[in-house]
């Protein structure tokens, strides 16, 4: 069996893709989580994008040391410098420097004749190699390059220090069949001794089928996302390109140091801090991944699961046996659920997280594992310039206009607020916008159910936007009204962190 690594770009290529900005308590929560979920590398950045993605790429890279935390960054000089100025903290770090290599790009995104490319491509190598103690190169929109011209760009990344040759499909062109065909073409080219990486994007849908030609075609590394998020269409799914590799021993030859039971924690918690719902049908990970209504099917499962699941809940983190908590259920079956379900917490964490557990418990008869999941996603802002809601007050119906009255605590300060909207959600967030003194906008909200019944715990998102940042709140409460009020909030206090 070969192995193959699990290179995960969530928080740099998905953290791109609209919508899905995080703020870095969310990306160091997501970084602690690919830790656990044992990635071989963890992208955490593009540092010279901003000062705040700096930042972050330093925290992680400070706060990770179970796997190699890279950057990425352009072929140019000073890029290089400041990416592995943000990078060198990690126990182990990757500089990561790209540059397109298609003839289409060379000439109308970069004016750079093929030989400029290729001494762009040792000069830029070199310089990286002499900083970072290994090295990534990519060939952006390599699977609409000449072949040719691809094997020579490698094997000059190859020769000045690249140990990590990355074929993308960037803007997901190929077909499986290619992509198997290009990666094994370049595998016989290359004499150094060096891994080869495939990067898909899923514009076609083909992403995860062209990852795994890939490793067919000899490469030793494929490049996802949690929840396949990413540019335009996204990337190819971590969890299908992990579960395929694992199911299909016979077909790949290959296996990864993934723990597989950690893959539905990551993509709820990613849903959860990006406020984007799995699709149900979303293979490995959505809820109906292990559903079964047609009675052919269920009369088949009940005889025995294989007849239709190719893999166990259990093995991707699922569990099918629930332990129904309530008001009168100790901090220890509520710590051991939580282990059951994959969390891994602090002390102090616990004792944050049962306390939140009580409240809730207090208000809903039974409390089960999707409220649990929903409860832990959506902590409050704490901090001295944090808001917290102390109570309201909405009047509303056919006859009269909506108004809602909003109090907020803000370390030892009330303050009050009275405000009408269409609505009692439109009337509470006009309150508080005027409480707040915040001049973000409402980009999107939304509202769902987390479990069924008549105390059902209610699960509200919001987006809130001023050009072109984006910042996501989440709050939880058996009243939509409370949630609302709260994702609100929490939007408003990540505004002021």
């Amino acid at each position: 069996m070969s192995y193959v690594r699990i290179f995960d770009t969530t928080l740099r290529d998905g953290e791109q893709s609209p919508g899905c900005s995080m703020h870095i308590g969310e990306k160091l929560d997501m970084a602690r989580q690919l830790e656990r979920l044992r990635v071989d590398v963890i992208e955490a950045g593009m540092p010279v994008c901003s000062p705040e993605d700096a930042d972050a790429v330093r925290r992680i890279a400070s706060a990770v040391r179970g796997c190699e935390v890279a950057a990425l960054s352009r072929c140019v000089g000073t890029d290089i410098e400041q990416t592995w100025e943000a990078v060198q903290r990690a126990a182990s770090p990757l500089l990561h420097v790209f540059l397109a290599t298609s003839d289409l790009h060379l000439r109308e995104k970069l004016h750079m004749s093929r030989e400029e490319a290729l001494d762009c491509i040792r000069t830029s190598v070199r310089r990286a190699a002499q900083l970072a103690p290994r090295v990534e190169f990519s060939a952006e929109d390599a699977s609409r390059s000449d072949p040719a011209f691809l094997l020579e760009a490698f094997r000059a990344a190859a020769k000045s220090g690249a140990r990590v040759l990355n074929i993308p499909d960037t803007v997901g062109y190929a077909s499986p069949a290619e992509m198997q065909a290009l990666v094994r073409q370049i595998r016989e080219g290359i004499d150094e001794d060096v891994i080869l990486s495939v990067h898909c994007h899923n514009d076609l849908g083909l992403a995860v089928a062209n990852s795994l030609a890939g490793v067919l075609g000899g490469a030793g590394q494929v490049e996802t996302a949690v929840n396949g998020i990413g540019e335009r269409a996204g990337n190819a799914a971590l969890a299908s390109v992990v579960m395929a590799l694992r199911t299909r021993p016979d077909l790949y030859g290959a296996e990864t140091g993934v723990d597989t039971t950690q893959l539905y924690r990551t993509s709820k918690l990613l849903s959860t801090v990006i406020g984007r719902s799995v699709p149900a049908n979303m293979p490995v990970v959505g809820q109906n991944a292990f559903a079964h209504e047609a009675g052919i099917h269920q009369h088949g499962v009940i005889a025995d699961r294989a007849t239709y699941e190719i893999m166990t809940p259990e093995s991707v983190g699922v569990y099918r046996d629930q332990l129904v908590l309530g008001k009168h259920s100790g901090k220890h079956a509520f710590a051991q659920r939580l282990s059951d379900l994959g969390y891994i917490l602090s002390s102090e964490q616990l004792d944050e997280a049962f306390e939140r557990f009580k409240v809730l418990a207090d208000r809903k008869k039974n409390v089960y594992d999707k409220d649990i999941e929903a409860l832990l996603g959506a902590r409050e802002e704490i901090s001295p310039l944090a808001w917290q809601l102390v109570r309201f007050v909405v009047n509303s119906g056919t006859s009269i206009s909506a108004t809602a009255a909003v109090t907020l605590r803000r370390g030892d300060e009330e303050l009050e607020e009275v405000a009408r909207g269409e609505g009692p959600i439109d009337a509470a967030f006009s309150a508080i916008r005027k409480l707040a003194n915040v001049d973000y906008e409402l980009d999107s909200y939304s509202l769902q159910s987390v479990t069924e019944g008549r105390d059902a715990l209610g699960e509200a998102t919001v987006k809130l936007r001023k050009g072109h940042h984006t910042v996501t709140g989440r709050g939880l409460s058996t009243d939509v009204i409370e949630a609302s009020i709260r994702a609100y909030v929490n939007g408003i206090n990540k505004v002021i962190a």
